[in-house]
């Protein structure tokens, strides 16, 4: 640690919780890498995760986790590059046995898996009572049920697992760049209070945490930035120096495209102040990052630097908000709109009436007439028309009744209504608000698989 004097090549596996794997397989078998990087976690996901450790103590972590690690453990333990994941979700304990279980079924050689813990703060939260931001009243003045607190831990957590030679490094609500700044500070020795250099490597992180993204993803429209080879998307990684600057590129052979647009886009992404991107680990300033073209999907990156971190550390709360219920129904021909509408009437009626659904938490949605800018502009008139309605409700057989409802329109509405569809799922109250760094205390366990027989 400190010595490494060369690049360090870290990539992107994962934007989401719910990305593709093959790009990551590529990357894993010739991408080169000495990190691979598995950001998997959001606000939302993390909440997800809690209620299902409710229901069942074993799950939490990322569905996806045993695929993921099915498809790259393999080649990544062969060629010694380490795996960084927050795909941990609300339970990297147990994200950490998956793994165990995967790497004896798929490597033939000695795995050290090392979880991180430490952001699941609900007791800590709890006493100190703090405001959230959304609704500025303290946390106990709300009445919906506390599922979860998850405060974002920063690149700090994540050295000691380094430190301990990990192979797999598996923790819970990591902020998205610091699973790249932690195994930068890790290789190059950076000063946990140099914010300039911690600066840096958070505008890399921040650049790859989304990994198609940077690539051509979501950045694509046929028209005005057209990207070739979408279903093939390759996953970008950075070979990072010791002063931060970096590279970033992409496989050879995969498709879309590495360019200043696309970096430029990225850097930009739900950064809503440049010259104060709040981390655990600095505040970052990106109002001077350049961009240099180095050839085909090779993108030079500097400028980035940053001040000393905040003094608290931002929260996920998540409270039981009841359930949704939903129901669509499509139609199709001339005043599709208007048998749209008169469908929509009859339901929201019967809630109210027949079944007593408070009328302000019913909604209602006319896709393929501007339900994008519902509120804004009147919907307008089209050949096909999809009804989507859907109304909040106190449990699970109350929110069955809008998708019945919906469906009982077949013979007891509009001419010509089809492909009714429905569901109903619980609802998860997302909500934010800091407490004191003082109250986190993060801890690593290590489980190492020695098994050199597949199952």
């Amino acid at each position: 640690m400190g010595l490494v004097t060369r690049s360090v090549r870290v990539g992107a596996g994962a934007g989401f919780a719910g990305d593709r794997i093959d790009p990551a397989v590529t990357l894993a078998e010739r991408g080169n890498l000495d990190y691979l990087v598995f950001e998997c976690l959001g606000e939302r996901t993390v909440a997800t995760g809690q209620a299902r450790r409710l229901a069942d103590p074993t799950t939490g972590y990322d569905p996806l986790l045993a695929a993921r690690m099915s498809a790259v453990l393999a080649p990544t333990t062969a060629s010694g590059c380490t795996i960084v994941t927050n795909s941990g979700a609300a339970n990297p304990l147990a994200a950490a046995e998956v793994v165990a279980q995967v790497a004896r079924r798929t490597v033939d050689r000695p795995v050290r898996i090392a979880a991180v813990t430490g952001d699941d703060v609900l007791d800590a939260v709890r006493r100190a009572d703090p405001v959230l931001w959304e609704t500025g009243r303290r946390l106990s003045e709300h009445d919906d049920a506390l599922v979860s607190a998850n405060a974002y831990i920063g690149a700090d957590a994540v050295l000691p697992a380094l430190d301990a030679g990990a192979d797999v490094v598996v923790t819970g609500r990591l902020a998205d760049p610091s699973l790249y700044l932690g195994p930068l500070v890790h290789e190059f020795g950076w000063s946990l209070d140099d914010w300039p250099l911690l600066g840096a490597g958070t505008a890399v992180g921040h650049l790859l945490e989304c990994a198609g993204q940077l690539t051509g993803g979501y950045y694509a429209d046929p028209v005005t930035k057209p990207v070739a080879g979408l279903a093939d998307l390759g996953f970008p990684f950075a070979d990072v120096a010791p002063d931060g600057t970096a590279v970033f590129g992409k496989a050879d052979g995969t498709g879309g495209e590495l360019t200043m647009r696309t970096c430029a886009e990225q850097l930009l992404y739900e950064v809503g102040q440049p010259a104060s991107y709040l981390t655990p680990d600095v505040t970052a300033d990106f109002t001077s990052v350049t961009f240099d073209d180095r050839g085909s999907d090779r993108v030079g990156v500097g400028g980035a630097t940053g001040r000393a971190r905040p003094d608290e550390l931002k929260v996920t709360v998540g409270f039981r908000g009841g359930w949704m219920g939903e129901g669509q129904m499509s139609y199709a021909g001339p005043r599709a709109l208007l048998r749209a509408q008169l469908a929509a009437d009859i339901v929201r009626e019967r809630l109210d009436r027949v079944h007593g659904f408070d009328t302000r938490g019913i909604g209602v949605e006319f896709i393929g007439a501007g339900a994008a800018f519902r509120g804004v502009v009147p919907p307008t008139e089209a050949p096909e028309v999809r009804l989507r309605v859907t109304a909040s409700a106190p449990d699970r057989e109350t929110a069955a009744i809008v998708a019945w409802e919906v469906e009982s329109l077949y013979t007891n509405g509009p001419a010509g209504g089809g492909g009714a569809r429905g569901g109903h799922t619980e609802v998860l109250a997302i909500r934010s608000c800091s407490i004191p760094r003082s109250a986190v205390r993060s801890e690593v366990h290590t489980v190492d698989v020695t098994t050199e027989v597949h199952a």
